[in-house]
C-alpha cells in the first residue's frame, strides 16, 4: 500500500500482540498487561461523575484546566521536590502522549536519542516517527542500570553524531529496577557534559519500595522533560491523564506539537485528576503497600520453583530468566507457558534485543490469581524436569 514507510515498519508493540495472541486460551490467568487490577479511588470516580452532571463536557484550554496544572504543580512538589510552576505543565492523554509530544518537540531529522535497554515498547516507534535514530545501552551486565561508565563510552562511540537527548525510565518497566540519588548525580555528570536532554519518565514514582522516589527533575532541572501521570499512582490507566514538566521555554514549543496530536485532554478525567491530585495525597501509598505484599509472595516462590530474576525496587513487574533447560526463544517459552500451564507473561524480546531469554510477570493482577499462576508454574516445572 502507499503508505508512510516508517509507518509500515512499525509494529504493534509485543506487549499487545502476544497478550492478544494467547487471549483465547482457556482459564488463562493473565500476568500481562500494566492495569492495575485495583479501582479508582472512590472519592475521584464521584469527581467525575459529578463533571459530568455540571456538564464538564466541552474542550479545555489546550494545557489544561488552571485548575488541574496548580494541583499537579502542588502536588509533585509536595511527593518529589519538583518546582514546576503551573504554566509548566501540560495536562496530556497519559504519559504516552506525553513521550510523543516530548520527542516529536525536540527532535530533528538525524537526531540520535540514547535508551537504556531493555526497554518500555513505546520510545523507539516515536522516535522512527520523528526521523531520528535510537541507539540502545544494553544493561544486562549492569544490573539493569545504566551506569556513567557505559553512558561515557556510548557517547565516545557516537562521537561527532548529533546525539540529543537520553531517556530514563525509573521504576523500569520491565526490570522494576530504580536508582538512588547517588547513581543518579553519577550520571548527571556525564549528561551534562553531553550537553543532553533527559526525558525522566517517571510514570511508577510512586511505587518504590525500599528507598524514596528521586525526581531527576531536582537534579537537572534546565533540560530535564519530566514526565508522570495518574495511571498507576492512582489506577486511573482508563482515564488518561498525563503530564509534562519542563522549562517554559520548551513548554512553549510542546503546546504547539500537543495541540495538534490531541487538541487537549478530556475535561472529565481532568475534573477527577484536579480530585485526585488535590484530596488523594496518600492513594498511591496505600496501593503500594498491596503491590510490595505480591512482590515479596512472588520473589519467595519464583525462588523456591528454581526461576532466576532481576530483583524489583518498584513498579509492578518481576523480570525473570527463561529456564535454561527450555528449548526455545522467550517468546515461544510464553506461548508454551500459556497453552500447556494457562499462565499469560511477556516475552522479554518484546523489550528489546536485550530482553531476549527472559519474560516479564506482572503482579498488577489479584493475590487469588498470583497464588494460582504460581501453584501452576511450580506444577508445569516438575512435570517438565520428570520427563527429562
Amino acid at each position: 500500500m502507499d503508505t508512510n514507510q516508517i509507518i509500515q515498519q512499525i509494529q504493534v508493540s509485543g506487549i499487545r500482540r502476544f497478550d492478544e495472541a494467547i487471549s483465547d486460551v482457556p482459564n488463562v490467568i493473565k500476568l500481562t498487561v500494566g492495569e492495575p487490577d485495583l479501582p479508582t479511588p472512590e472519592h475521584v470516580k464521584k469527581a467525575g461523575i459529578q463533571a459530568i452532571r455540571d456538564d464538564w463536557t466541552h474542550y479545555s484550554p489546550l494545557m489544561g484546566f488552571s485548575a488541574l496544572q496548580r494541583a499537579a504543580s502542588q502536588y509533585f512538589h509536595q511527593k518529589y521536590g519538583l518546582n514546576y510552576a503551573p504554566s509548566e505543565i501540560i495536562a496530556t492523554v497519559g504519559a504516552t502522549e506525553a513521550v510523543a509530544t516530548s520527542l516529536l518537540t525536540i527532535l530533528n531529522p538525524g537526531d540520535s536519542v540514547l535508551l537504556p535497554t531493555p526497554a518500555y515498547t513505546s520510545y523507539e516507534p516515536i522516535v522512527q516517527m520523528a526521523h531520528a535514530n535510537l541507539i540502545p545501552i544494553d544493561t544486562t551486565n549492569t544490573g539493569y542500570k545504566l551506569t556513567p561508565a557505559a553512558l561515557q563510552q556510548v557517547i565516545q562511540n557516537h562521537a561527532g553524531k548529533p546525539l540529543k537527548a537520553l531517556i530514563l525510565n525509573y521504576p523500569t518497566n520491565p526490570t522494576g529496577v530504580t536508582y538512588t540519588q547517588a547513581e543518579l548525580t553519577a550520571l548527571l555528570a556525564v549528561i551534562k557534559r553531553a550537553n543532553l536532554y533527559v526525558i525522566s519518565d517517571e510514570i511508577y514514582s510512586e511505587l518504590t519500595y525500599e528507598q524514596p522516589h528521586i525526581a531527576f527533575g531536582t537534579l537537572y532541572p534546565e533540560k530535564t522533560i519530566t514526565i508522570n501521570g495518574l495511571s498507576k499512582s492512582h489506577a486511573m490507566t482508563g482515564w488518561r491523564l498525563g503530564f509534562i514538566m519542563a522549562p517554559q521555554a520548551l513548554i512553549n514549543e510542546m503546546k504547539k506539537t500537543h495541540q495538534y496530536l490531541v487538541t487537549s485532554t478530556s475535561s472529565i478525567s481532568q475534573a477527577a485528576g484536579i480530585e485526585a491530585l488535590t484530596h488523594g495525597l496518600d492513594d498511591g501509598v496505600k496501593m503500594r503497600a498491596i503491590y510490595q505484599e505480591r512482590r515479596d509472595y512472588l520473589v519467595k516462590r519464583l525462588s523456591e520453583i528454581g526461576i532466576n530474576y532481576v530483583y524489583p525496587t518498584g513498579a509492578f513487574y518481576i523480570f525473570a530468566q527463561v529456564p535454561t533447560d527450555f528449548d526455545g526463544n522467550s517468546w515461544q517459552f510464553a506461548t508454551r507457558l500459556a497453552q500447556k500451564a494457562q499462565i499469560a507473561v511477556i516475552p522479554g524480546s518484546s523489550f528489546g534485543a536485550s530482553g531476549e531469554g527472559w519474560f516479564r510477570i506482572s503482579y498488577a493482577a489479584s493475590q487469588s490469581a498470583l497464588r494460582e499462576s504460581m501453584n501452576r508454574l511450580a506444577l508445569w516445572r516438575a512435570q517438565n524436569q520428570e520427563k527429562k
